[in-house]
């Protein structure tokens, strides 16, 4: 069940006088609130960064790089502007996702309602994951590299691989931080969206 305005919207409401149109209606409404929502808190100052649930970690799989620079004196300090700056970098492209959405959004057909409305408590997440993930990632991806470099993360990563890349015997790292971060902002945009979904629902 969906809420849309003050109205409550699921099949059955087509055997109480509403039409398939305006039950489609409704649940757009109710899709066209609950993105609007996700995307005004991820794309908040601190949106990602105080949020443990979509926080962007320092990237796992070169944790190692991580505890080398640590044990630098200094180097914490260098690990966590770089986490913050990853965080910023996500929240700054956030807003690109709302005209994606809502394209997405304006496109459900009727058979589409059905699903999402008889699906799981996340279904129109998912409808959304895979009719937008592609266009989102096109749109966010060159925001973040320009991002990366203006808020500084991309100076601060340098940072960091030059401090570990000087220590002896080690491998030199390089990292896609554009993609890095693209990646894990959407996944926590779309955290973000199934946590209003759920709302909607309930």
């Amino acid at each position: 069940m969906f809420v849309a305005g003050c109205d409550l919207f699921s099949l059955d409401d087509l055997n109480s006088g509403l039409t398939e149109a305006e039950v489609v209606e409704g649940l757009k409404e109710a899709l066209n609130v609950g993105t609007d929502t996700a995307v005004a808190q991820g794309s908040s100052l601190n949106g990602f960064f105080l949020n443990p649930e979509i926080k962007i970690p320092f990237p796992e799989e070169v944790s190692i790089v991580k505890t080398v620079v640590e044990s630098v004196p200094g180097g914490s300090l260098l690990v966590d502007e770089f986490v913050t700056q990853l965080n910023r970098a996500a929240e700054d492209a956030a807003e690109k996702a709302t005209p994606i959405f809502k394209d997405a959004i304006l496109n459900i057909t009727f058979t589409d309602a059905f699903n999402i409305l008889n699906g799981a408590d996340t279904a129109a997440t998912s409808y959304l994951r895979t009719n937008t993930f592609s266009a989102l990632y096109d749109a966010f991806k060159p925001d973040i590299e320009t991002s990366l470099t203006n808020v500084g993360a991309q100076g601060a990563w340098e940072a960091v691989v030059n401090v570990y890349n000087a220590v002896p015997f080690t491998d030199p790292v390089s990292a896609d931080l554009a993609d890095y971060t693209t990646n894990k902002g959407l996944k926590g945009l779309f955290v973000l969206v199934g946590n209003e979904e759920v709302k909607i629902r309930n």
